[in-house]
């Protein structure tokens, strides 16, 4: 399915998400320095923390008065919880690898299930207004120089 343009820029940001997740669960001794300080600068790069605002703001408030998306939109809240609290905590081999697995089964979760349920419920002009809302939200529209 293509993805409605509304979307696309959470998409690409799920990406370089996807690209940290698979480095984390590939960690072994020898690497896992390197790939959490692969994490944590793509964490502390502004447009990735402001992803997760984005989502809270503007997605998840988009459908209301469904007990599918209720929880659904509670299942990424804990995520995003969890990635919060294990971004600059994670030390280990096995914090890297439940790290890379949260992140990605995050990802995962949000692109083939979040997003195409909000295609399939909210209505093209509803899915307008809302990519409109993220776009002028990103840190590249508030001028903050990341791309």
């Amino acid at each position: 399915m293509k993805r409605s343009p509304a979307l696309v820029p959470l998409g690409h940001d799920h990406h370089r998400a996807l690209e940290a997740a698979l480095r984390l669960r590939r960690a072994t001794d020898e690497s896992v320095s390197e790939d959490l300080a692969y994490f944590r600068e793509f964490w502390a790069d502004h447009v990735h923390r402001r992803h997760f605002e984005i989502e809270e703001e503007l997605v998840l408030p988009a459908i209301t008065g469904d007990q599918a998306w209720d929880e659904m939109a509670e299942r990424v809240r804990r995520d995003h919880r969890q990635i919060r609290a294990w971004a600059d905590s994670a030390d280990s081999v096995g914090d890297a690898h439940a790290l890379g697995a949260l992140l990605n089964d995050h990802v995962r979760f949000e692109e083939r299930e979040l997003f195409e349920f909000m295609e399939a419920r909210l209505d093209p002009g509803e899915l307008d207004r809302l990519g409109r809302k993220v776009e002028a939200a990103r840190p590249e529209a508030l001028g903050s120089g990341h791309e």
